[in-house]
């Protein structure tokens, strides 16, 4: 639940803001622990809003790290740059994250403190990011690499799905006009069939078998497709079954090498900002092995973690994979004996922001003339079905 409170601080100022808890006594006391007199508490009006309006997107949150870096550059105060971007903010639910931001740095935490209560927003690179500049001292600085990184993430995540969405949508149109003409047209067909007796080719009786088959057990095939749809979302839910999915995603015909350049990228463009922000070697290798999705990757940079514990160098673990080019791992060697291994891994994701960039292109051109051809066989062997049976009686 959500809390809009009103407090007074041991300096004898006036604090609003709003809370989560689980109950207002949680949230009292939450405030207490803080140092404040409760003046009121109350459940927030925006609670609704938060939960069935608007919600925070993740363009928001890069848009909102963007301004708060241009803000604390020119010498605001973080407090007051959140407290203005909130007054500014449309959405509910955004308001009420930048002024529970507000409400944390104004008592006395940290701002990566602040962060960490709002985990949907905020993921542990974000967080690693924004404590090494408070260590630093270059906050505006690094809000302004976060805000690219994700940036760079987000317009990733968009293209292959731009690249995913046109097979999906050709194989829906296809399926549709396939169910159209075995359950609508078909059936009409079938008495005038009926009515000549004569012979029927045998694709006119498979289609004719089918369509019966969906028409007279239609409740079957629905619970078969609800079966196979929660099988899937289950499968995804547990370590078994999203092992599967991610070997298909690595291993498919076309869209495999596009997934590894994806999960490449990702990982490689991490670990290069990490490090080159001043985070720990194996913070950004454990952060790395987070954000990479895919378990198969995931578990190499595990893996990579352990040996660099141990003394290794990175690149002794990744040249024993097949997951990761030689080329990949013959660049991470030059940077790691040179020194400059946060420049190289730089290099090394713009360079595989190119490749995803071409294997979309690749893909996006594979795909459709197979797809076109794919429903041209489907829809042009039920006509061939329909059309058979029709030019014998015309004979």
């Amino acid at each position: 639940m959500q809390f809009e409170f009103a407090v007074r601080d041991p300096l004898g100022r006036q604090h609003q803001g709003f809370l989560d808890a689980v109950s207002s006594e949680e949230a009292r006391q939450k405030l207490r622990q803080d140092g404040f007199r409760v003046l009121s508490l109350r459940e927030s009006r925006q609670a609704a809003g938060r939960l069935w309006g608007k919600r925070i997107a993740r363009r928001e949150i890069v848009y909102m790290t963007s301004q708060l870096a241009i803000m604390v550059d020119t010498g605001i105060t973080l407090s007051v740059a959140l407290e203005s971007l909130s007054e500014e903010e449309e959405n509910p639910a955004m308001q009420t994250l930048l002024l529970d931001l507000r409400q944390t740095v104004e008592g006395g935490e940290e701002f990566s403190k602040a962060l960490e209560k709002h985990p949907q927003y905020f993921d542990q690179t974000y967080l690693s990011l924004v404590r090494a500049s408070e260590a630093s001292g270059m906050l505006a600085e690094m809000l302004e690499r976060i805000a690219v990184y994700q940036r760079k993430q987000l317009d990733t995540r968009a293209r292959v799905r731009s690249a995913m969405a046109y097979p999906i949508v050709m194989a829906v149109v296809a399926l549709a006009v396939t169910l159209f003409l075995l359950i609508y047209i078909l059936p009409k067909f079938e008495p005038l069939f009926a009515k000549k007796g004569q012979e029927l080719p045998a694709i006119t009786l498979a289609m004719m078998q089918l369509s019966d088959g969906l028409i007279g057990y239609w409740y079957i095939w629905l619970a078969a497709v609800v079966a196979v749809v929660g099988g899937l979302m289950y499968a995804h839910q547990t370590p078994r079954g999203q092992q599967a999915i991610d070997w298909m995603k690595i291993n498919l015909p076309i869209f495999g090498p596009m997934f590894r350049k994806v999960t490449i990228s990702r990982s490689v463009h991490t670990l290069g900002t990490l490090i080159s922000s001043g985070v720990s070697v194996l913070e950004a290798l454990r952060l790395s092995a987070d954000v990479a999705g895919n378990v198969y990757y995931q578990q190499i940079w595990q893996r990579v973690v352990e040996q660099v514990t141990g003394g290794s160098q990175i690149y002794e673990t990744l040249s024993g994979s097949q997951l990761f080019p030689s080329m990949l791992v013959q660049m991470m060697r030059s940077g790691e004996e040179t020194g400059r291994l946060d420049h190289v891994l730089n290099k090394v994701s713009a360079y595989y922001d190119g490749e995803v960039e071409t294997s979309l292109k690749t893909v996006t051109s594979l795909i459709e003339p197979l797809l076109i051809v794919v429903m041209g066989v489907v829809v042009g062997g039920i006509a061939l079905g329909l059309l058979l049976p029709i030019f014998t009686m015309a004979r």
